[in-house]
């Protein structure tokens, strides 16, 4: 079970992680549609990047892969029987 929990973190990380990269890389007009306030900008025709969003994005996932190799290591640690 705690493998399975580890994987979970490991992958909504790498998710967080690639999200936040994409907000530090595309102009406000131009982020997929799921992604919140892809279209808060559009109509003023700003050109601007979510950095405050990347980052927290970037952070967040920092923290999920942190914990999921944590929760991998003592997954993997024996048992004292």
């Amino acid at each position: 079970m705690k493998t399975v929990i580890a994987v979970i973190l490991i992958v909504v990380g790498l998710v967080c992680v690639a999200g936040g990269i994409i907000y530090f890389t595309q102009p406000a007009h131009s982020l997929p549609s799921f992604f919140p306030s892809h279209t808060s900008l559009r109509a003023a025709g700003a050109n601007i990047k979510h950095t405050k969003k990347g980052l927290v994005a970037v952070v967040v996932g920092a923290v999920l892969l942190l914990g999921g190799l944590v929760v991998a290591a003592v997954a993997r640690r024996p048992t004292a029987s």
